[in-house]
């Protein structure tokens, strides 16, 4: 698949491009009310493929948005049959769902995105103050 812009190279990059993408998608929270729900930090996950499409410069189509929501969503569900801890930090749940995007569109092996995933894991309360300096 081609992409406009490129994933991040480096695991740094990709902390940052996380808490870009998170503050990205925290521009949703306001309009829950006008979708007749309240959108919380907690619900932001389940974005967090529209903002993959959004950030490579895809195409927002019927068979794109299915393979980042399928990838993000199987992923999350997944990991919280196996632990339920670790996804309690809407960054983290935002994360995993970011990145198995990635991995559903075919940007990432399996072996980077859980480097990825294990590195901003590590990192959560970095990624915290990346985003709070973004807003």
């Amino acid at each position: 698949m081609q992409y406009k812009t490129k994933p991040p190279m480096t695991l740094d990059g990709w902390l940052e491009e996380i808490a870009s993408a998170y503050c990205d998608a925290m521009e949703a929270i306001p309009f829950g009310p006008l979708a007749g729900k309240e959108i919380t930090h907690e619900d932001l996950f389940h974005v967090a493929p529209i903002i993959c499409l959004k950030f490579r410069g895809i195409k927002r189509n019927k068979r794109n948005s299915k393979l980042a929501a399928e990838a993000a969503l199987c992923s999350y569900i997944a990991t919280k049959d196996r632990t339920e801890n670790e996804l309690k930090d809407p960054c983290i749940s935002f994360a995993l769902c970011y990145v198995a995007s990635h991995y559903g569109l075919d940007f990432l092996g399996e072996e980077e995105a859980v480097s990825i995933l294990d590195y901003i894991e590590s990192r959560s309360e970095q990624l915290i103050e990346k985003i709070k300096g973004k807003l």
